[in-house]
Parts: structure tokens; sequence; C-alpha cells
């Protein structure tokens, strides 16, 4: 089985490194950065420790809601009642963060969305699960269930809004990052309709007026590009914010936790980000769509398969640095057909001589049917030669 690389696919350039990774230090006990534009790991402190999300849970309670409605499964128009029981559980101040939903008020899921992104609901959150699924219980298997297909191997949930439940949710701030990578790339319309507000009114006070709160991303207003995603504070979990800002086409995701105050949450995350994009530049490999090898296919109408890029591959390097690319092509084969068009094949891995690792997925650039009777019979004889 093979694989190759097309010669003049690449835009790589060959000089030599000059600059070691840059240092960082926080106060976070947990921290956490990646490069969306290239794959690369930026930072990691105890990255892979297992930490109560609290409020970071509704991560995965948006993901799947965004899934439901873009799979046409419901629709943001649709409205749900505020069960009597449900309010009276989730209402006043013990219950945390609140949207100020009302008993048998109707509330749409773009609006309920809204009051899980923006204002952290508990209400909100508890709300949607059982409109969606009938109990917060069905809604939150489903939440494991859409955990493990996204490879999210340290993590588990036991509740829709991340309420503290002696230990049954539990996530790594390496996950909490491949959350919000999913987030953003399966569902990027709903996030840019949702993710970045500063603000949401729902619900009216004693006196009937309105109620308006602020986002709590400490990142708005303070970083260029910030639009996402949630913040999370528990005394268990202390206070912890997975954050995401986008400038001149280069996405970064992070992540803290255990942060000993809000206070020092906004400076943590505000100096994290703050390294990422300044300490840090991004140099193009190969754009997005290119073909870049060819991987033989087993029992296929066609002998081989094109690999391209979903995205534009780029590498992560110290500010001010160059460095001599080595990049090749990694898979586990053999490639058996059916194969679909856009279907993972391999990987485009870039190295350089100071040790960086790159790792961006390859496609399939059409779909390879699987052979018929005869040319199977004629692969297998083949085999013998």
């Amino acid at each position: 089985m093979k694989i190759k690389l097309l010669a003049g696919a690449l835009v790589a350039a060959a000089m030599p490194v000059t600059a070691a990774a840059p240092p960082f230090e926080t106060s976070a006990p947990v921290a956490y950065m990646v490069d969306l534009s290239s794959g690369a790991e930026l930072y990691a402190k105890d990255a892979d420790r297992r930490i109560p999300p609290a409020s970071m849970a509704k991560m995965m309670t948006t993901y799947l809601a965004f899934k439901l409605v873009n799979d046409g499964k419901f629709k943001l128009t649709d409205e749900f009642t505020v069960r009597p029981e449900t309010w009276e559980k989730w209402h006043g101040e013990a219950a945390g963060s609140t949207m100020f939903l009302s008993p048998n008020e109707k509330i749409s899921v773009e609006n309920l969305l809204h009051g899980i992104v923006t204002l952290s609901g508990n209400d909100a959150s508890i709300v949607l699960a059982e409109g969606m699924f009938g109990t917060e219980a069905a809604f939150v298997a489903q939440m494991n269930a859409t955990a493990k297909e996204l490879g999210l191997t340290n993590t588990n949930y036991g509740t829709a809004n991340g309420w503290p439940d002696g230990g049954v949710t539990f996530t790594t701030a390496r996950d909490l990052a491949k959350l919000a990578k999913a987030t953003y790339y399966d569902y990027p319309k709903l996030y840019k309709s949702f993710y970045g507000l500063t603000e949401f009114t729902w619900g009216k006070d004693a006196s009937g007026k309105p109620i308006t709160q602020p986002n709590r991303n400490p990142l708005l207003g303070k970083i260029a590009g910030a639009d996402g995603i949630k913040t999370g504070h528990t005394d268990e979990a202390g206070y912890g914010f997975t954050g995401s800002a986008e400038q001149n086409g280069r996405r970064l995701v992070m992540v803290v936790s255990g942060i000993d105050s809000f206070n020092n949450r906004i400076t943590e995350s505000v100096k994290l980000m703050d390294w990422g994009f300044k300490a840090w530049s991004t140099k193009p490999v190969v754009g997005a769509g290119k073909l870049v090898g060819e991987a033989e296919v087993q029992n296929g109408g066609s002998a081989e398969v094109g690999l391209v890029t979903p995205r534009a591959v780029a590498l992560t390097l110290p500010t001010g640095a160059n460095a001599d690319m080595v990049v090749s092509i990694s898979y586990t084969g053999p490639v058996k057909a059916p194969i679909k068009k856009g279907q993972h094949i391999a990987d485009l891995i870039v190295k350089t001589k100071d040790g960086l690792v790159q790792s961006t997925p390859l496609v399939a650039a059409e779909a390879v049917d699987e052979a018929g009777f005869f040319g199977r019979a004629w692969a297998g004889l083949m085999s013998f030669f």
C-alpha cells in the first residue's frame, strides 16, 4: 500500500530555525492553547488533568443543539414551554446564573441559545434539554454520545448545565479545546450568529423593567477578534474560561481553569491570548482544497484516490523565526473502498528541525466505489505478484 506526495504541491520556506519557542508563564493551574490555522499546540500546562468544567459544560449543550438544528431536527423558531417544576428548581440566587425565565413561558430555541451562550443561564440549559429530548437525562445521554463521536476521551457529562454533581461531570483543557474547534468548524454560521454578543436582554425585574445582562467573556473588548466561547465558575472548579479569537485569518483557542478569582481570570485570559497572537506567527504551507497526494485504493473502482486539504494549512512558528520544513503524509492502511468524498484518509505532517510537529487531516478528493466481482478477483490475483 502506498501514498505519494505530489511534487510542487506545497509552499515551504527552506531556511534555518532562528528562535526557540517563546517562554510564557501563567498562574492558572491548568492552561492550554492551540492554533487552529495549523493545529499547533502553543502552550500546555496540565492540559490532560480531569477538571470540573462548571458552566463550560454548556459548550456541549450548545454544540448538540447546533447539530440538531443543522440536521433539521429542530428549527430556531421552535418554541418550548418552561415547566413550573423546572422554573422552581432553577430560579433565585441559589440556582446560579439565570436567564430569568418565567413559569409556563413559551420561548424559542433561538432565544434559549442566546440565554445559554451569552448569559450562561442554568434555567435556559435545562429548558432546552427538556424541550428537545423530554428529560434532562435523555439529553445528557446524547451529550455523552456526541462527546465520543468527537473524540473527547476524557470527558463525561452528568448535567446539561455543568452544575456540581459529585464528580460525574468532568473534562480536560485539551478536550474543551477540541470541542471549541468542532463548534467553530462544524457549524460556522451558527457559531457566528450566537457567539460574541456583548449582552442579551430577557426577563423582567420586580418593577417590570427588562433585564439586560452582559456577556462574561473576559476577552470581549480587550482582544481584537475575540468572539467566544464560555466561562465557568463554581467553588469546586474555580474560575475557568474557554476562549477563541481570530486575527488576520488566524484563529486561536485557549483554555484556563482553576483560577482563584473573577479578576484574575480576566488577567490570565487576556495575557495568554495576547501572547498567542504576538509571540507566534504563521507561514503558509498549502492552500485550501489543494491536491497534495494520492493514496492507493484496495478493491476500488479506481486504483488511487486524490488527497486534498479541507482547509488551508499553515506552520506556526515563534515570531521572527524561519524553519526548514519536512512534509510527509501519514495514514493507517490499507485504504479500502468504498470511499466517500471528503472522508478522512490520511494526515499531512509538517516537521521542523527544532522538533515542532503539526498534523492536518487530508480527505478524499472524490468518491471511490467498491470494485465489482471481476475487479476484486483481478486485484486478488495481482496481490500474489
